[in-house]
């Protein structure tokens, strides 16, 4: 070897020696290196099943460099010298290894990346320790402060309660220090020294409809079924059990007396049948002949004589079954302490109480806001088929119209609340003269003719439908809300209704009010009114019924318009959207009474609960629910086949 090469080889010992140097003497003595090199074999091993006390030890050492500890292994980034076994903290590129000493984050120097082992905790032990940065975490920042919330509210343990006592009384955020507060008290309930500590947490949350609230409380009903010969005392006593009930089955109930060695074990049918065919010799089975075994009684005491002679293992029949359950008082023991669980039983009934309350509340606003969603697609169909006496089945294409005018509006106008407010009456234009011309053109050679006028009807709303879709495609086109209609109204966690559904009961509202003044204050509306009692005896005062028709028609599709664009902020865009709510809109309008707006608010309300509660019992299929309501609406007929408020004149008539 060369006296040069000789002289690099040394040169780099002594170079790698006093790169290693300073690991080892500002590493060895600290705290934080002692306390990690006492726990250095499970840290290095990395096990979830193992790692516990590692994580314990750290979080409870008081050391502040604890933190950084624990946040570095967090990340990946705690390596392990191979040779000394010291922690430090570095990243590694080019195959290099910049490290850092934990005790004072002091730049160590440049290493040689594959002498270290990197610490790769996988989710678990990441999870782990997380849960204990909690306390470090709850004296930091905001952003800090919330983490560890929210690391408590995913994974809490009793060193959480401790850490929320601590830091609590020195928050001034008045939002951290309800949310501590909370959390405080969920986690006194479960981990509390005392019953009376954990039972007056309980209290606090007396008519609390949190989720939280009923995860934290549920448990602690936690019981055990048990079997005594003698009746049970004590008041951890849940309740007695009934034999043969759906709480307590027969057969669960023997299992369980089994189980404590109380009884003999059972066997099922089958295995007893080939058990007695196992043991046939010469036509009988213990001295029993085969021909006498007719009877569950018989093939008893066949198997019986076979346990005596010990062919077999000794059974229950069943008479011994019935005989040993009369026996047995069977209850349910709380798992825990009985206090805290009575306490617990009656703090959650009272908040099952006001949640069924909330629950109702919740589903009446459903109701309410599905009412004014028909509503607004049946207003039109109310004035045209109560003034006209038309069935009109293309009504939902005027619907689907609508819509599609708002989201054509949209892409010429891209905010959001003004290209609604300019489609809102683009829409009411567009269906006006939609209807307008279907009924110069169709509608007024078929008057008096229902039938005819629904077979024309029918096929003009299946040549809308097309043309929608030759224009559009058949893709469902996005109607986009304006961004303060984004969400919903919140009450509590379990009532809510999205802005959008409020905004569409608002402006149902607003289209009944305008209804009635251009019904009761406008001539327009005076001339509609004389034309629906009487036509001939307003035609005699100078009105002309043709123009009215027109008029009325019209207006009642324009109204569809503005419906769809309400509709279409809520549901789907697509040529078959009217489909939807054609079939509604009439059972609104012929429920509630044919052309007359309280009738058909009446019906629609009507209507929308129906469907809601039928739901509600049937949540699973929405198609039986419709199929109900629907057949609940025609026995409704048949008893006021007028509607809700029948109206006179030439809407009544037959």
């Amino acid at each position: 070897m060369s006296l040069i090469r000789r002289f690099n080889i040394g040169f780099m010992s002594v170079l790698l020696c006093a790169l290693a140097l300073p690991l080892s003497a500002q590493n060895a003595e600290a705290p934080i290196q002692q306390l990690l090199q006492e726990h250095g074999e499970i840290i290095a091993k990395s096990s979830r099943k193992t790692i516990g006390p590692a994580i314990d030890a750290l979080a409870a050492s008081g050391l502040a460099e604890a933190q950084v500890v624990l946040e570095r292994w967090q990340n990946k980034e705690m390596w392990r010298d191979k040779d000394t076994g010291l922690f430090v903290y570095g990243e590694a590129s080019d195959k290099e290894l910049t490290a850092f000493d934990f005790a004072d984050g002091a730049e160590l120097g440049t290493f040689v990346a594959r002498d270290f082992k990197q610490l790769k905790p996988n989710s678990g032990i990441r999870g782990m320790i997380g849960a204990a940065l909690v306390q470090f975490q709850l004296s930091g920042s905001f952003a800090e402060k919330m983490q560890a919330l929210n690391a408590i509210e995913r994974d809490s343990e009793a060193s959480h309660l401790v850490a929320l006592t601590k830091v609590l009384p020195d928050e001034t955020d008045q939002s951290v220090q309800s949310r501590m507060e909370r959390l405080q008290g969920l986690l006194t309930i479960r981990f509390g020294a005392t019953d009376e500590e954990r039972i007056a947490a309980i209290q606090q949350f007396d008519g609390d409809l949190g989720v939280d609230v009923r995860a934290v409380l549920n448990p602690l009903l936690a019981v055990k079924v048990e079997a005594s010969a003698q009746a049970p005392e004590g008041d951890d006593i849940a309740r007695i059990l009934t034999v043969g009930s759906d709480d307590l089955p027969r057969e669960s109930a023997y299992d369980l007396l089994v189980a404590a060695d109380l009884a003999k074990p059972r066997i099922s049918r089958y295995d007893k049948r080939n058990a007695l065919l196992a043991n046939i010799s010469e036509g009988s089975v213990a001295g029993v002949q085969v021909a006498t075994l007719n009877s569950e009684d018989a093939r008893d005491l066949a198997y019986e004589a076979l346990a005596e002679q010990g062919v077999v293992d000794p059974v229950a029949t069943e008479a011994e079954v019935d005989e040993t359950l009369a026996g047995f008082t069977f209850y349910e023991r709380y798992s825990g302490s009985p206090s805290v669980a009575v306490a617990a039983a009656a703090v959650l009934t009272g908040i099952e109480n006001k949640v069924a309350f909330n629950q109702a509340f919740d589903l009446g606003l459903d109701a309410l806001s599905l009412a004014s969603i028909y509503f607004l697609a049946a207003i039109g169909l109310a004035i045209t088929f109560g003034v006209m006496r038309v069935i009109n089945m293309a009504h939902g294409e005027f619907i689907m119209m609508g819509a599609y005018t708002g989201y054509v509006v949209q892409q010429i106008i891209p905010d959001y609340t003004i290209s609604i407010i300019v489609a809102l009456p683009l829409a009411f234009a567009v269906t006006f003269g939609a209807g307008v011309t279907m009924e110069r053109l169709v509608i007024r050679h078929l008057y008096h003719r229902p039938l005819e006028t629904l077979l024309a009807t029918f096929g003009i709303s299946i040549a809308l439908q097309q043309i929608a879709k030759n224009i559009f495609g058949t893709q469902a086109r996005p109607l986009t809300s304006p961004g303060w209609l984004d969400g919903s109204l919140v009450f509590n966690d379990i009532v809510s209704i999205s802005y959008i559904r409020i905004a569409i009961f608002v402006l149902a509202l607003l289209f009944m009010a305008l209804f009635l003044f251009v019904m009761n204050r406008t001539r327009l509306g005076l001339e509609v009114r004389a034309v629906t009692q009487n036509p001939r005896m307003a035609a005699s005062m100078g009105i002309n019924p043709d123009r009215i028709n027109m008029l009325t028609f019209g207006f009642g599709s324009g109204i569809a318009g503005i419906a769809g664009v309400a509709i279409g902020l809520y549901a789907k865009v697509t040529s078959e959207m009217g489909a939807d709510y054609i079939v509604q809109s009439f059972m609104t309008v012929v429920v509630g009474g044919v052309g007359n707006i309280w009738g058909t608010l009446l019906g629609a309300t009507m209507v929308g609960s129906l469907q809601k509660g039928i739901e509600w019992l049937n949540p699973s299929n929405t198609l039986a629910a419709q199929t109900y309501m629907i057949l609940f609406i025609i026995l409704f007929i048949q008893f006021r086949p007028r509607g809700i408020i029948a109206l006179k004149g030439r809407a009544a008539e037959a």
